[in-house]
């Protein structure tokens, strides 16, 4: 593996590029096919290490998953999980290990899950909580903490309120829904990413959803039983954002990012860098799978930062790091707030993005729930000349990678080989646009 990646200024990055599948969608597809009767087809599906992980776990709980091609997958489902035999390991895939977990509760069925050293750090509370009061149980390490095994079947409906927004939970509890007696209902205070519930649909479900001021409430009667479909994974929005922002910050470039998933709740970061002034145009715009897909361009701009709305948190978490790169060269204050969700993502995304900008020569403001970047301006430079440390975390080395290809100094950062866990081909891809990325010592 590779000790570390570095990146240096480069000319204008120019090209057209397509973004990997959108891992939110890979995780769905491959566990409603799992649980659905028959065959599901999947085009599209991003080939990171996390969605690997998730397809071999939907092998061991017994259904047939093949293959076929680059991002061409064949799930055939048995209308349920069976028990596996072997432990099943999940690497780095939070969103998959809840999911999963929600999805087996509902069967009687006992199965032990682990990770890698970043997933057994990460408590799973959230998700036990609810499938605790539905019925199911579990044994763990302290702080809900994996390795865990979990006893399904014989649960009950359940009526959920999110103590904060989280698309993970949500799911979780709506997937044991789909074999808990009468259902699942989940209240959720703010709007989250609803692939599940829009992919329920398309499984041939019925999924009731109703506004209540700016969450909602998702209703899933009991009794249903999902038949298996044809899925389009399209971009990850999350995954488009590195090539994007490296061309608002690169003078002269011109980036444009095909296919890329419009999904309401997972456009805030676009919303964000357009609040900020940023150059961006979005093109053929269309309907795949019943979810709003388009082309993206983004064109350098001089951006100006600004105090982003907490409640856009939920259709952005993921991309709170590279928005925090983007405002490093904005003029002015960026304030992020209510992103305390960030600490307990694959690592603490709050300390490790304040050290690293720090590291460069950036001013920033760090707090429990609030980030603050102060940018430097088109004519003030960002220094660069850091070896950022990630924690193994993929989106910290991606984004100080895309840094480093606008500072004064080249920019590296240690533990590059995770970055396969969501996007493999990202050096291959930038270096496709003109990026200097290469392997450091």
């Amino acid at each position: 593996m590779t000790a570390g990646l570095s990146a240096r200024r480069s000319g204008p990055l120019k090209g057209v590029v397509r973004a990997p599948g959108d891992k939110s969608v890979s995780h769905r597809a491959l566990i409603l096919g799992a649980l659905a009767d028959g065959v599901t087809e999947i085009e599209g599906l991003l080939e990171g290490d996390d969605v690997k992980r998730t397809a071999a776990a939907m092998a061991a709980f017994g259904a047939d998953v093949q293959r076929l091609g680059h991002g061409r997958w064949r799930v055939e489902g048995r209308g349920g999980f069976s028990e596996p035999a072997e432990v099943v390991d999940c690497g780095n895939a939070g969103t998959g290990v809840r999911l999963i977990m929600g999805a087996a509760a509902g069967f009687d069925l006992c199965a032990t899950f682990t990770g890698d050293a970043s997933l057994r750090g990460r408590p799973m509370n959230r998700v036990l909580k609810p499938l605790g009061q539905m019925g199911a149980t579990w044994l763990c390490r302290q702080n809900g903490r994996l390795p865990l095994t979990l006893k399904g079947g014989g649960l009950k409906r359940t009526s959920y309120r999110l103590p904060e927004p989280s698309a993970q939970v949500k799911s979780a509890v709506l997937l044991a829904g789909l074999h808990a007696d009468g259902g699942a209902e989940v209240i959720e205070p703010e709007a989250t990413r609803d692939h599940t519930e829009r992919m329920l649909r398309g499984f041939g479900a019925e999924v009731l959803v109703s506004e209540e001021g700016a969450g909602r409430r998702i209703v899933l009667p009991g009794g249903q039983k999902l038949r298996g479909t044809r899925v389009h994974v399209p971009g990850d929005p999350s995954s488009a954002a590195f090539p994007l922002v490296a061309a608002l910050i690169t003078p002269g470039s011109a980036v444009t990012v095909e296919g890329l998933l419009l999904n309401p709740l997972r456009i805030g970061l676009l919303d964000t860098l357009g609040d900020m002034g940023a150059d961006l145009s979005v093109t053929n715009v269309r309907d795949e799978g019943g979810e709003t897909v388009a082309d993206v361009t983004a064109r350098y701009s001089e951006l100006t930062g600004v105090e982003v709305p907490p409640e856009r948190a939920p259709s952005m978490i993921d991309e709170y790091p590279i928005l925090a790169v983007a405002a490093a060269f904005a003029t002015g204050r960026t304030v992020m707030r209510g992103v305390g969700e960030m600490r307990v993502k694959e690592s603490d995304r709050i300390a490790l993005m304040a050290a690293g900008l720090g590291a460069c020569g950036v001013e920033v403001e760090e707090e429990p729930e609030t980030l603050t970047v102060v940018g430097r301006g088109p004519k003030g430079g960002v220094r660069g000349g850091a070896r950022v440390t990630t924690h193994g975390d993929h989106r910290i080395a991606m984004s100080h990678l895309v840094l480093g290809l606008a500072a004064e100094q080249p920019v590296s950062v240690d533990e590059p080989g995770m970055i396969a866990t969501s996007f493999p081909g990202f050096v291959g891809l930038m270096a496709g646009l003109g990026a200097e990325i290469e392997e450091a010592a």
